[in-house]
């Protein structure tokens, strides 16, 4: 059986003796090329919030939806990240996370394109599922090759790259959003693939994986153009080996103990736990929640002031990524995501509103989305602004990049490819209800009770970040 050590710490300590004089230049070209899927994803992901209300507007009647039909556009997206994180799982350790990254180019591409040429909503709908099994194989592949290129000095800030690339992505398609039309945005979100797949092309694969396939000499090249020639990559790259020798040699009844299933658990419910405090449905419904709040600015405003706190607070994240260190991270993000949601929760509960009103029977294809009776919020409020900017940048402390990191660095070599995309699945399937079901939620019992339970399970992800998440830290 392999040692504990191996099985909970799969990755590399950080030994300044073994590393050299590491030039961090190539490395970061590296991760950049690869977490451009990322920001991709980050843009496909929120499309929802700025093309909706532009869509109701058209002058095709096809391509306007009702709020069953929006509950699939916003959805959909789920279900082809699910089955990304399907393909993912086969093709991780099988091509390679590199080549897996760089196959998601030709979905991504495929549903930008479809939905700028739609003339109907089903063809809106195709787009939307093709985008997101692109980004179920980049959520999969993207964070693995990024921790496993990365050494252990700079490993923490580069895995929370994934996280703030998304980010990114979806403040520049809020931005896009201000002044170009819904087609645009589509066709708009081609162009970092393409420089995605050009830049891929020159960078290497991960050392670790090439190990794994026996490419010793190959791992070398690699190794040695990642760190740089005055390195002591040769050392690194006997840990590596020493390492997935211990976990290839690993029997079935060796998979059956704590200290081998416990990381896997622990990744995949805290991914389920990500999605079910409705970070990605408020993202994806952005503009619609506030037209239904009544801000003071206009809903395609607001979420741009949204997007803007979400990257700043991402960016502070990265830089005390490795100094605070991931618990004291995931503490603070869940708490302050528990109070803007109880904030949300208490404001919508005493605002007059009947349940009745809100529900439309029969939507008409012309009725706005968001446009609702039953509110009677002052036009200058901005307690669901400010409310929604916690939550947001809550979410960008902790909860969203730390998952994506901690995934790969607590998951022993042997299974990460595959359990990565099981988490991507589990994690999306999640997203998918969620997003699914909040429009007749807040049809049925407005908008408080969505936001009470994402406070329930605020309070829950701090019990099980207590009980159970490691701490991994250096």
């Amino acid at each position: 059986m392999a040692s504990e050590e191996n099985e909970t710490t799969p990755l590399l300590t950080n030994n300044q003796d073994t590393q050299g004089q590491i030039r961090n230049g190539r490395l970061y070209v590296a991760a950049f090329s690869a977490v451009l899927g990322s920001f991709i994803f980050g843009y496909a992901m929120v499309l929802p919030s700025a093309v909706i209300p532009q869509l109701q507007e058209d002058d095709d009647p096809r391509l306007h939806m009702n709020v069953n039909q929006i509950s699939w556009f916003g959805s959909i997206f789920a279900i082809g990240a699910i089955v990304g994180g399907l393909i993912a799982m086969l093709m991780n350790d099988k091509f390679g996370r590199k080549h897996s990254i760089m196959i998601s180019v030709i979905p991504s591409t495929a549903g930008f394109l479809m939905m700028a040429k739609a003339n109907e909503w089903l063809l809106l709908l195709l787009g939307r599922f093709l985008t997101g099994i692109a980004a179920g194989i980049t959520a999969s592949s993207i964070p693995v090759y990024v921790s496993e290129i990365s050494h252990p000095g700079v490993r923490g800030a580069l895995g929370a790259t994934p996280q703030a690339m998304i980010v990114f992505g979806g403040l520049a398609l809020y931005a896009l959003g201000l002044v170009l039309p819904w087609r645009w945005l589509a066709i708009a979100g081609e162009v970092p693939g393409l420089i995605m797949l050009i830049l891929l092309c020159f960078m290497p694969n991960s050392p670790r994986y090439l190990i794994t396939k026996g490419k010793w000499e190959e791992a070398v090249r690699a190794l040695q153009w990642l760190r740089g020639p005055d390195s002591n990559y040769s050392t690194e790259l006997n840990q590596i080996q020493q390492i997935v020798n211990s976990q290839l040699g690993m029997e079935f009844s060796d998979h059956k103990g704590p200290f081998y299933y416990k990381p896997i658990v622990i990744s995949v419910f805290i991914r389920i736990l990500q999605q079910m405090t409705g970070i990605t449905l408020i993202l994806v419904y952005l503009e619609p929640i506030f037209e239904k709040t009544a801000v003071s600015l206009e809903p395609k405003y607001d979420a741009v002031i949204v997007g803007l706190v979400r990257l700043f607070a991402v960016m502070i994240a990265t830089c005390f990524m490795d100094k605070a260190g991931r618990k004291s991270l995931l503490y603070a993000s869940a708490f302050i995501m528990f109070m803007a949601m109880l904030t949300v929760t208490v404001y919508t509960h005493k605002t007059s509103c009947d349940p009745g009103n809100i529900t439309l029977a029969v939507p008409s294809a012309t009725e706005s989305f968001g446009v609702m009776t039953g509110f009677e919020f002052k036009s200058g409020t901005v307690i669901p602004l400010i409310s929604i900017i916690f939550i947001a940048l809550g979410y960008a402390i902790g909860w969203g990049p730390i998952t994506w990191l901690l995934m790969s660095e607590i998951l022993p070599m042997k299974v990460r490819g595959v359990v990565s995309g099981v988490c991507v699945m589990v994690s999306y399937i999640t997203a998918f209800v969620l997003t699914q079901f909040f429009m007749q939620a807040v049809d049925a019992f407005g908008l408080f009770a969505p936001f009470l339970f994402f406070s329930v399970i605020c309070v829950v992800s701090i019990i099980f970040t207590a009980v159970y998440v490691p701490e991994t830290k250096g």
